[in-house]
Parts: C-alpha cells; sequence; structure tokens
C-alpha cells in the first residue's frame, strides 16, 4: 500500500479495497461488519434492523439529473433497500465551507427534503459544522440510514451460489458520465442525465412478487465490474458475463469509446444487480418491468462453479475477457 490517501482510494475499487482489508477491517471486525453488505444487519429485541451510512463530496454540486442532496438521500435508501431493509429514518449532517452560499444551501436541503418524501423516508436527527475556507469544497454531506428487515427476506452477498441468473435493472454508466460533462463542460452528441434515484419501492415489489432473490447491489463506485468481483469474492464462485446482453444507452456508449472509459467500471446510482434461482428469472424480469426504474432490466449472465473468485466477460466475438477490480479511479468524486 502506498504511504499516502490517493483520490483512488475512494474510487470503490481495487484501492478502496486494499485500504478497507488492511486497516479498517482489522481494526474494527465483528461478525455484523464482516458479513461485507451494504448495510450492517442485526436483531435489538426481537426488532431485525440494518444500518447504514454514507459521505457525499461530489463535484458539482448540481448535475443533470441531480444534486448532492438527492444523491444522500438516495445513496443511503439505496443502501438499506439492497439489504433487504425497509428504509425508515435518516440523519443528515453538513460539514459546510465558510462562504458557502445560503441559495446553494437552500436548494439543496430542499432537494434532500423532496427525495425523502419520494421515497417515504423521515429526516430525523442531523448536524452541522462550518470549517475556514478551503478546508472543505463548499459542502460535504454524510447521511446515516435506519431500516427494518423484511420478513421471509434473505439478502447476502455469500448467498451466490453456481446455476444463478445475473440480472441488471437497466443501463449503465448514466451518472458517472452526467457529472463528469458538468464537470468540465462538456458537449456530447447526445443528453446524458444522472439516474440517481431511490429505488426502495421497486426493490420491495420485487421482493414481494419474488421473496427467493439471493443477492442484491446497487452498482455504485466501482461500477458492475468491481461490485461483481466483490460478491464473487465473498461468496468464492466464478461469474460469466454476456457482453451483448448488458445494456448500455448508445450515447454513454459513444462517450466512453471517445475518452477510452469502460461502462463496465462506470459508477451508477439508481440500478440494481440481483442474483436469482434461473427458474425465477422471468418472473424477476417481469416485475422489474413493470415498474419505472426497471424498465431496461436484463438477464446479462450467470453464477458458475468455475474459475472460483474471478469474473469474465464473453465477448461480442466469442472470446472471454477478465474483469478485475476498477485498478483506478476514472472518474474520481462522483458520488
Amino acid at each position: 500500500m502506498n504511504d499516502f490517501i490517493r483520490l483512488g482510494h475512494g474510487s470503490g475499487g481495487k484501492l478502496s479495497h486494499d485500504l478497507i482489508s488492511a486497516i479498517l477491517l482489522p481494526a474494527f471486525a465483528n461478525t455484523i461488519l464482516n458479513e461485507g453488505h451494504d448495510a450492517a444487519r442485526f436483531t435489538i429485541q426481537g426488532a431485525n434492523l440494518a444500518f447504514t451510512t454514507d459521505s457525499f463530496v461530489v463535484k458539482p454540486l448540481f448535475f443533470p439529473g441531480g444534486d448532492i442532496g438527492r444523491l444522500a438521500v438516495c445513496g443511503t435508501v439505496n443502501d438499506l433497500a439492497v439489504s433487504g431493509a425497509e428504509p425508515l429514518y435518516i440523519s443528515a449532517s453538513f460539514v459546510l465551507e465558510t462562504g458557502f452560499p445560503l441559495a446553494d444551501l437552500q436548494k439543496i436541503v430542499n432537494s434532500m427534503a423532496a427525495t425523502a418524501r419520494e421515497a417515504g423516508v423521515l429526516i430525523v436527527t442531523g448536524d452541522t459544522k462550518v470549517v475556514e475556507k478551503g478546508a472543505v469544497d463548499g459542502i460535504f454531506i454524510n447521511t446515516a440510514g435506519l431500516g427494518r428487515l423484511i420478513t421471509g427476506v434473505d439478502i447476502k452477498p455469500v448467498n451466490a451460489a453456481p446455476g444463478q441468473d445475473i440480472i441488471v435493472s437497466g443501463s449503465l454508466g448514466e451518472h458517472a458520465l452526467a457529472v463528469m460533462r458538468e464537470r468540465h463542460g462538456l458537449k456530447f452528441p447526445g443528453e446524458v442525465i444522472s439516474d440517481c434515484a431511490p429505488l426502495n419501492s421497486l426493490i420491495s415489489e420485487l421482493l414481494v412478487a419474488v421473496p427467493q432473490v439471493a443477492v442484491m447491489r446497487d452498482p455504485t463506485r466501482g461500477g458492475l465490474a468491481t461490485t461483481l468481483n466483490e460478491i464473487a469474492s465473498q461468496a468464492n464462485v466464478g461469474i460469466l458475463l454476456e457482453e451483448e446482453l448488458i445494456p448500455v444507452n448508445p450515447t454513454v456508449c459513444a462517450i466512453c469509446q471517445i475518452f477510452g472509459y469502460d461502462p463496465l467500471y462506470l459508477a451508477n446510482e439508481g440500478k440494481l444487480i440481483l442474483f436469482v434461482e434461473s427458474s425465477f428469472s422471468e418472473k424477476t424480469l417481469a416485475t422489474l418491468h413493470r415498474h419505472p426504474l426497471g424498465r431496461g432490466a436484463r438477464k446479462i449472465g450467470q453464477v458458475t462453479a468455475e474459475h472460483r473468485g474471478l469474473v469474465g466477460l464473453r465477448t461480442a466475438i466469442g472470446g472471454i475477457r477478465l474483469l478485475d477490480m476498477l485498478a483506478d479511479d476514472q472518474l474520481p468524486r462522483i458520488c
């Protein structure tokens, strides 16, 4: 490991994985944390709960399809929902730089309130701190979320098993490119809007129809490829994707070709990856397709008993390409 923190340590990719494995997990290890889910799951006096926290440092603060406030609420709601919980309560803490415009803070807070109403959660506590000019980049937001685990649902990464199908709820890479476009003032041949959205209504409908869903994650930092690498490693299974089946918006595809990005590693803020026994795939897809946030859902691959711990991609010409974790950060500070 390098001697100093780099931006890549916040990418959600290999550097983040190494940082967590080398410093955080050994110090904090316990049975709840070691489960490696997006939210901690535990029981208190008979209540089955999920708890999560996240920080948001996106640059710029406002981008097509969202802003740092909407991102903060959606990120916390989604971490709870993909853990099989009904999101209930959120905290919001703000670190503000001296000189930050109150008008921008009002817009961000209004956006958080509207997104919380959309998701059906309450923001019930919070904190504000103000620091000197230059100590932060305008505003950073930290959120925590508490939810109630849905009875009869058991979703965790180690449930991945050979024979399961892998399904994604829609096209990939739109959030990262929408932020990049706004950050650099770029003109693209088509419009790219962030997919930032609370997924709990989609997930609750899905889990009523298909409670057999085994694994669920939202492919945020590090994108699809890094998220699947984490699951393959945690469950000790192989994963084989079919390149031609993976949905990518044509505009995103064109921009990636121009700038050399791989859409499989770009961040998303409103997409799901889920694993389900193949006998439930059709029902899962039909349920996703009925919801506005799942209309682009597709089966993209399978879990295998071969090449455990690895993720492969069958390319359009029939070869197999190994997909490793994101090595560095293609686009830093996208969430």
